[in-house]
C-alpha cells in the first residue's frame, strides 16, 4: 500500500518501543502532527508531560532511526493496510474510547461506521458446554446481521469465529501480536477465513511477538469495537473478565452465560452475574436487550417523560435518574431504605422504565 506522509511518520512513531497510545496522544496534542513530533528537539520534547530530559533525549535518538522501510515491506507482503485514528476508515465506535489506538494494522475489510458488532469472549480451557454455546450464539447473531468480534484464541474465541463463519457472516479477530505471524499457529487457517469474511486487526507492529503484557491492551480494542460483550465461560482469573471490566468502563453492555456452580470454568461468569451484568441464555436474549438502545456514536438523550404512569415513589426515582446514578447515590438522595429502593427499581426495570447497568448503575430506559 502507498502511505501518506503523515501515515508514514505515525508508523515511525509506532515502531519506537514505549510510545504507546497515551504518549502518542500527548505528543500529537503538543506538536499537532506525527511529522512535527519527529522534528522536535530534546528541549521541545521536555515540554510534554512526564518527559524529563533523559527520557526526551532517548526518545529523540529512537525516533531518528525506526526501520520504516522494512515494516512497509512486511505490510505489503502480508496484504495489510494501515488505518489511522481520525481517518474516515477508522471504526467510529473504537474512536470513542479514551485510549483508542492511533494506528491499526488491518488485513481484510472493516466497516468503519458499523454499530452492529458484538464481542464473544471466554476461556481458552473451556468445556464442551461453553464451546457449543459460543458457536450457537455467534451463529445466531451473525444470521441476525451482527458482526462477531473476538481474539482468535484457543477455546471460546475460536468457536465464536467459527459460528459466524458457519452463518456466512462477518467476523473480526483482534490479535495481540503482529499480523506477520498468526498466534496461535494452529489457527492460521481460521485466520485466513476470518480475513476473507471480515478482518484481522492489531495495533502491534508486524513483527511483534504476542507477549503476555499485550493481551489486556488487546482486550480494550475487542470491547471498544463492540456494542456489547458476551462472556461465555471465564475462570476466576480469566482474561475475559478484563474484557468485561473494560467494556463496562467504555459504556458497553455486558452479558454473561450462566454455568454449573461447581465448575471452575464458570466461576468468573457467575461472579459477573452476581455483580449485575445481564444474564444470557441465547442470542434472542441479547437481541431483545439491545433493541432500541442508542448507538455508541450517536447516543440518544434520556427521555424527559416516563413511558408509563408512575406512582409517587416511582416518579421520585425517575426524577432522580435525570442522569445515570449508582444505587448508593439514589439511596442517599431519596433517603429510602435500600430494600424499598431496590424492590421499586426492579419493578421499574421489568416495566422497561429504567435499566440496570454493570456496577449497580441505573439510568432511564
Amino acid at each position: 500500500m502507498k502511505l501518506t506522509d503523515e501515515q508514514r511518520d505515525l508508523l515511525a512513531m509506532h515502531l519506537v518501543t514505549g510510545v504507546g497510545p497515551r504518549l502518542t496522544a500527548a505528543l500529537l496534542d503538543r506538536f499537532g502532527s506525527a511529522s512535527a513530533v519527529l522534528r522536535a528537539s530534546v528541549a521541545e520534547l521536555t515540554e510534554v508531560p512526564y518527559l524529563g530530559p533523559k527520557v526526551a533525549e532517548s526518545l529523540t535518538r529512537a525516533l531518528a532511526n525506526p526501520d520504516v522501510a522494512a515494516e512497509c515491506k512486511l505490510i505489503e507482503q502480508h496484504g495489510v493496510t494501515l488505518c489511522a485514528l481520525g481517518q474516515s476508515e477508522y471504526p467510529a465506535t473504537l474512536a470513542t474510547i479514551d485510549d483508542a489506538p492511533h494506528l491499526l494494522f488491518v488485513k481484510g475489510q472493516l466497516d468503519p461506521v458499523g454499530d452492529k458488532r458484538i464481542a464473544i469472549v471466554g476461556s481458552r480451557a473451556c468445556t464442551t458446554y461453553g464451546k457449543r454455546a459460543a458457536e450457537r450464539i455467534a451463529e445466531s447473531l451473525a444470521r441476525a446481521g451482527w458482526t462477531i468480534v473476538s481474539g482468535l484464541a484457543r477455546g471460546i474465541d475460536a468457536c465464536a469465529h467459527r459460528g459466524a463463519l458457519n452463518a456466512k457472516g462477518q467476523t473480526l479477530a483482534v490479535l495481540a501480536g503482529g499480523l506477520s505471524k498468526i498466534y496461535p499457529p494452529e489457527h492460521a487457517d481460521l485466520a485466513v477465513e476470518v480475513a476473507a469474511s471480515g478482518a484481522l486487526i492489531s495495533e502491534s507492529c508486524m513483527r511483534m511477538e504476542p507477549m503476555a503484557t499485550l493481551f489486556p491492551a488487546r482486550n480494550r480494542i475487542i470491547s471498544g469495537l463492540s456494542r456489547a460483550v458476551v462472556v461465555i465461560e471465564a475462570a476466576e482469573r480469566s482474561g475475559a473478565l478484563i474484557t468485561a471490566r473494560l467494556a463496562a468502563e467504555q459504556g458497553r453492555e455486558v452479558f454473561a452465560l450462566p454455568g454449573p456452580v461447581d465448575q471452575a470454568a464458570s466461576a468468573g461468569s457467575l461472579q459477573l452475574l452476581r455483580k449485575g451484568v445481564r444474564l444470557v441464555r441465547s442470542a434472542d436474549d441479547i437481541l431483545e436487550d439491545l433493541e432500541g438502545l442508542p448507538t455508541l456514536t450517536e447516543p440518544a438523550a434520556p427521555p424527559s417523560e416516563p413511558p408509563v404512569m408512575l406512582d409517587e415513589l416511582e416518579r421520585k426515582i425517575w426524577d432522580a435518574l435525570s442522569e445515570r446514578r449508582l444505587v448508593d447515590e439514589l439511596t442517599a438522595q431519596l433517603a429510602l431504605p435500600i430494600t424499598e429502593l431496590t424492590r421499586t427499581l426492579m419493578t421499574l426495570e421489568l416495566r422497561k422504565v429504567v435499566r440496570r447497568l454493570p456496577g449497580n448503575w441505573y439510568e432511564r430506559y
